[in-house]
């Protein structure tokens, strides 16, 4: 399904369940009511703001429908994010198979995800005009389990390229950094949302290690789909858009309805997310070999119509 992505990002609201509708209601003066979605059509809610209150009745409603409820740090990472427990009928199969996984498989996965990766951001490059060929030749490199770490070389050519020399990744700055830190975050819950609906364990990863991280399988899974992302803030700094605004927010949003190359033809991100994490759970109940990812390329031309979102 592909549903929408609810942001809520003035400051006091309260949040509560009616009738099959999320509604939004300003928490001060009059509590006038400010909109309401059907709960159904909700991909995710995105809570980015101080002063929002919300209803359990509201929340237990998202879990049993396995929509995420994100919530924002100042720097527009997700602080947290709440999942249903209980996201797919045959789940607990699939964990035992999630567990029962080996090292090799793992490792197998793991560069599969990697060469997708080096190959989108080839195709980032090459979509703003920079030569792809470094990345499409590491791309050609990868061994299982990334042990040469092909990944992070390609980051350190990749983010020079497209941004600039003077540009450094770093979740606690602004400007750009801060783009990305939203866009990321609105990929991680959609992909949240499909680890769940694959009856996948968010935490057993493939590579990611942080005993912090709850989400580590997410974090592997959502490695290529990033550079989107990525070209999208491209897109919003060549513009003037520097800082996350209402505009900015929405192109980044929008991403996730953006058309990718698939063995199908093109399919949008967040289905591209979907297929993913179910091939994944068709890998280990042994009833595929590998991965369903994107195909390299982007088959739209984003530039020409990302002002418009």
């Amino acid at each position: 399904m592909i549903g929408r992505i609810v942001e809520i990002a003035d400051d006091k609201r309260h949040l509560f369940l009616h009738r099959g509708f999320m509604v939004v209601q300003a928490s001060d003066g009059e509590r006038k009511e400010l909109g309401q979605v059907p709960i159904d059509d909700i991909a995710a809610v995105i809570a980015n703001a101080h002063g929002i209150s919300y209803t359990n009745s509201l929340l237990v409603a998202l879990a049993e429908r396995g929509t995420p409820f994100v919530m924002c740090g100042a720097n527009h990472n997700a602080a947290g994010m709440l999942i249903t427990v209980d996201g797919n009928y045959n789940q607990a199969k699939r964990f035992d198979a999630q567990i029962a996984a080996t090292k090799p498989t793992h490792k197998r996965l793991w560069a599969e995800i990697v060469k997708s990766k080096l190959q989108q951001q080839a195709a980032v490059l090459e979509a703003v005009g920079q030569n792809a060929t470094p990345l499409n030749a590491l791309a050609q490199k990868v061994k299982s389990g990334d042990p040469d770490n092909l990944e992070a070389q390609g980051a350190r050519k990749y983010w020079t390229m497209l941004f600039g020399n003077d540009f450094r990744r770093d979740q606690n700055s602004g400007d750009m950094n801060a783009l990305l830190n939203y866009g990321y975050t609105v990929v991680r819950a959609c992909t949240a949302r499909a680890v769940i609906a694959a009856g996948l364990h968010p935490t057993i990863s493939l590579f990611h290690s942080n005993a912090n991280n709850a989400m580590r399988l997410v974090d592997d899974l959502m490695e290529p789909f990033r550079p989107m992302i990525d070209l999208k803030v491209w897109q919003l700094v060549q513009h003037g858009e520097t800082d996350v605004t209402p505009s900015s927010k929405r192109a980044l949003v929008h991403v996730l309805y953006d058309d990718m190359q698939t063995n199908v033809g093109a399919t949008p991100v967040m289905a591209c997310i979907q297929k993913l994490a179910t091939s994944l759970a068709q890998v280990y109940l042994g009833e595929r070999d590998k991965l369903d990812l994107p195909l390299q390329g982007l088959p739209l031309d984003l530039a020409s119509s990302f002002l418009d979102e």
